[in-house]
């Protein structure tokens, strides 16, 4: 296999992943701004992680304080529960002429 067919070979899809046990998970960190250190900023990101240790989220905050000169103040992280199929809810009627 060559280009990219090879890369989506060695990379799980994201329905895999979550049968795997990760669940979209949201993280929102609030940080002291650089320039201003009296302001706080907020930064949210979503990605698939698996509750409860979170690796993925935990790499990603390891390289935010090596890396990244803005002091955490706070992280809130939530995600979801187990896979579940999609809902759709009747909200009114629809008619084509």
């Amino acid at each position: 296999m060559t280009g990219i067919h090879q890369n989506q070979a060695e990379k799980p899809s994201d329905f895999l992943r979550q049968l795997r046990g990760e669940r979209l998970t949201t993280t929102e960190i609030l940080y002291y701004f650089p320039d201003y250190p009296k302001l706080l900023q907020t930064f949210v990101w979503q990605t698939l992680d698996k509750a409860p240790d979170y690796p993925r989220v935990q790499r990603f905050l390891n390289h935010w304080r090596s890396e990244i000169s803005a002091v955490i103040h706070s992280v809130h992280v939530s995600g979801l529960g187990d896979i579940n199929p999609a809902h759709w809810r009747h909200t009114g009627e629809l008619r084509l002429h």
